[in-house]
């Protein structure tokens, strides 16, 4: 289960900011994780918490945006969002397509709250 390490790194980074911040607590966290990425969203909503035990980031929410996977096809031009992980173009079903979106896996938000 790779989603712990991710879930780890993801808390080492939360850390970094609360540090940065003088932040008091972490409410918020907001994920992007393509459907490509290779990343299972439950299991990593399942691993944070574990990964959170005893840091700042222990109780944030984490919300995981999923981005679906898109791609733009080499032979009629045409962008569209097969099936994955079956990855062909949906107008003329051609193979010769290139990712546009769906390997995304990133930190989009970390809401914190500072003592004033």
């Amino acid at each position: 289960m790779h989603e712990l390490s991710i879930a780890m790194s993801l808390v080492e980074q939360v850390e970094k900011v609360v540090r940065e911040q003088k932040a008091v607590s972490v409410p918020r966290i907001t994920v992007t994780v393509g459907q490509l990425s290779g990343v299972d969203p439950e299991a990593l909503r399942g691993a944070f918490p574990l990964a959170a035990e005893d840091t700042p980031a222990a109780g944030a929410e984490l919300v995981v945006e999923l981005v679906a996977a898109r791609v733009r096809c080499r032979a009629c031009g045409q962008s569209s969002t097969p099936t994955a992980p079956f990855l062909f173009c949906v107008g003329c079903r051609s193979t010769e397509v290139d990712v546009e979106a769906g390997r995304e896996l990133y930190i989009k938000s970390i809401e914190v709250d500072v003592d004033e």
